[in-house]
């Protein structure tokens, strides 16, 4: 029987949040993480984890607090479910969002919803394995999909108007984050420094409270690209990989 740990401000000191295990690299961001972690357990945050050194875990809480561009009333949003490596097939995934609904159905909500795209995108859900659980669409911008899964016949949950602008006024390479991935921390000071070093313009901008996600320009998670105003991906970009995108936007 699989065991499981939910993050709480006694444990989470000693415990490994999944991501980026390890990798001294990314230790600023797993800092980062924590803390954000503390601020939102108030507000009925849950980090639930396999207990194990592994990259497994499901992220939620209430939508009405949950750092993304989205509005409802009464519903869980899920940030991120994952599970990689050797622990895929063995229906862990299915445990973990079992245990998301049911908690979500125990605190009398009217449902539970996550963001994801009708292709898959790196760094968000994969659409069929919720469809399996019977989540449906509920509302859309572009390839981007809110899933849903209502326990009743209230409304559901919608993208704020704000988000499905999808461009800004700023023309230059622009980057929202969120302190919602521990990958962040390191790839914003990596392509920094590059943009500096090459002359490159670019604009980063960290979304560091429940207004501003509210209020976010777009789909976002915990990263957005944006240039010439427009909204290119949500991938997380490395400095290899950013060099390659600015050479293709030329």
């Amino acid at each position: 029987m699989n065991e499981y740990i939910n993050l709480t401000l006694e444990n989470i000191e000693e415990e490994h949040i999944c991501c980026a295990i390890g990798d001294p690299k990314h230790q600023i961001g797993v800092t980062e993480k924590k803390a954000w972690i503390k601020s939102k357990l108030k507000d009925g945050h849950v980090f639930r984890k396999l207990d194990a050194r592994g990259k497994v875990f499901i992220e939620y809480e209430p939508i009405e607090t949950a750092w993304v561009p989205l509005s409802g009333k009464n519903y869980q949003y899920i940030y991120c479910l994952w599970v990689a490596g050797s622990f895929k097939g063995k229906g862990i995934a299915k445990e973990l969002l079992t245990y998301a609904i049911n908690d979500a159905k125990e605190k009398g909500m009217n449902g539970i919803c996550t963001i994801t795209t009708k292709k898959k995108k790196p760094f968000l859900g994969e659409k069929n394995f919720f469809l399996h659980y019977h989540f449906e669409a509920v509302d859309e911008i572009g390839d981007y999909q809110l899933l849903a899964l209502p326990f009743n016949n209230q409304e559901t949950p919608k993208f704020n108007s704000c988000a499905k602008e999808m461009k800004i006024e700023e023309k230059e390479f622009t980057i929202y984050y969120t302190p919602e991935c521990p990958y962040v921390e390191y790839e914003v000071k990596e392509l920094s420094d590059y943009a500096k070093n090459h002359n490159i313009p670019l604009n980063i901008i960290k979304v560091d409270s429940l207004e501003k996600a509210k209020n976010a320009p777009c789909i976002l998670n915990s990263w957005a690209n944006f240039y010439q105003g427009k909204f290119l991906s949500n991938t997380i970009l490395n400095a290899n990989s950013f060099e390659k995108l600015v050479e293709k936007l030329k």
